[in-house]
């Protein structure tokens, strides 16, 4: 596993956090919770994506 994975999901989370910030303090609660859903979900679907790597993997090694 490379350690870029790790670091992209990093940077999702802390540019998520200032554009929520920002969008905050403009008075856009809505759109700052939209936001901060949407880079839940990039992040998850990089989850999601690695999890299905592994059980790809998982069934060559063990030939399922």
């Amino acid at each position: 596993m490379d350690v870029d994975i790790i670091f992209k999901i990093a940077a999702i989370g802390i540019l998520t956090a200032i554009v929520g910030q920002v969008l905050k303090q403009s008075g856009k609660d809505e759109i700052s919770t939209l936001a901060t859903l949407a880079g839940l979900i990039i992040v998850l679907l990089m989850v999601l994506n690695l999890i299905g790597d592994l059980f790809n993997s998982l069934k060559t090694i063990f030939n399922f």
